[in-house]
């Protein structure tokens, strides 16, 4: 199958990218690289060391299966959008394409508008082409849980859809659940729920919108062939997980970083079920096309106290529980269906002491790289 992957150099992209690849499809990349430049801006870099993007893919194409690639900026240039989908005819085009960190949205003004406009346009630019193009392409879109929000009284979150009663009727039907975004990132997120609940509606085009979880985890066994194709380790305040952070504050000496009491639960995927989650979805797409597929990728859930805890016992650590800089509930309820994809095959894989030394050992081998300053640099919102 030819796929095309927007954002296919990211945190996420990257090894979805070489997973799709090792599984016989023929990949094409479109990045801007921007995540790179963000790195510059910030002066936090990965702890591991990103080789230029014509390394990676040629050692892609060496170790794994086909992949190519070309820089377009596709919320700016839609011109070369449109013509290399013209060109390369992809079964499916899955949309990385966006900046993906709630704490950088909310850093200025200009992060804020950015992140609208790179996120917004990008995936309505790609919408819009397809129309013209040809309706039969499958839109796989990586979105967020963070669209329901959270709350103290929460039922278990639905798929996309919420049934409800419609009053004075006896009648019920389904609407997308009602968006709660925490950040100018998740409002983007919940924007194009919206847009790809028309553009399905008008067109009908076949779209699946997957609400994923906080990554925890580094490396994939593609990753893991060549130094080259090593995937990105955030630990800053700015773009690091949770999870990743924790480990690299613990191999570094540095106390556990808690914001509030840690009660804030939030759902959990690893690096390698968001590759093999995409890798399912792209793979069966045979639904019906009367509305978006919705699933939520997701693994478990665990509160920020349980993960510090866990760490912690695990190394010695002392937990720093500060302030929220956030406007969040300091404790929260959160049941999460994830049926859609387990329906497809998926086996998640569950937080353990395996993987988690692993994480360790990457962090371990990268402490020349570690920068006690941006362990802290999220800003308040």
């Amino acid at each position: 199958m030819k796929i095309i992957i927007l954002g296919g150099d990211g945190f996420c992209g990257w090894p979805t990218s070489l997973r799709l690849a090792a599984s016989g499809h023929e990949i094409l990349i479109i990045d801007n690289l921007s995540r790179r430049l963000i790195d510059t801006k910030l002066s936090s870099s990965s702890l591991t060391e990103i080789k230029p993007i014509e390394e990676r893919i040629q050692s892609a194409n060496k170790h794994i299966g086909k992949i190519e690639f070309k820089n377009i900026d596709i919320a700016k240039d839609v011109d070369s959008l449109r013509k290399v989908i013209l060109d390369n005819k992809p079964k499916t085009i899955i949309q990385f394409a966006e900046q993906r960190s709630a704490p950088y949205s909310m850093l200025s003004d200009s992060e804020r508008r950015y992140t609208i406009e790179n996120n917004i346009l990008g995936t309505h630019n790609v919408c819009s082409a397809i129309v013209d193009i040809n309706k039969d392409i499958h839109l796989v879109h990586l979105g967020t849980m963070g669209v329901y929000g959270y709350s103290k009284e929460f039922g278990r979150i639905p798929e996309g859809y919420l049934n409800v009663d419609v009053p004075d009727t006896g009648k019920s039907m389904d609407i997308l659940y009602p968006t709660n975004p925490g950040s100018i990132y998740h409002l983007t997120k919940s924007l194009d729920q919206i847009i790809f609940q028309y553009y399905n509606k008008n067109w009908g085009l076949k779209i699946t919108d997957l609400h994923q979880g906080i990554v925890w985890g580094i490396e994939t066994p593609e990753t893991k062939l060549s130094k080259n194709l090593i995937n990105r380790f955030d630990y800053d305040g700015i773009y690091g997980t949770v999870l990743n952070r924790f480990i690299t504050q613990a191999v570094n000496n540095h106390p556990l970083t808690v914001y509030g009491k840690g009660g804030q639960k939030r759902a959990f995927i690893n690096i390698n079920d968001t590759a093999e989650c995409i890798k399912l979805s792209v793979e069966n797409d045979d639904f019906d096309t009367k509305r978006v597929r919705i699933f939520n990728q997701v693994s478990e859930v665990l509160s920020v106290s349980q993960i510090a805890n866990i760490i912690s016992e695990q190394y010695g650590s002392d937990i720093d529980y500060l302030d929220n800089p956030r406007k969040e509930l300091a404790e929260n309820e959160l049941e999460v269906s994830n049926d859609g994809l387990k329906s497809l095959g998926f086996q998640p894989i569950l937080l353990n002491k395996g993987l988690i030394e692993d994480i360790e050992l990457l962090a371990k081998s990268t402490q020349d790289n570690f920068n006690k300053k941006n362990v802290l640099n999220s800003p308040s919102w």
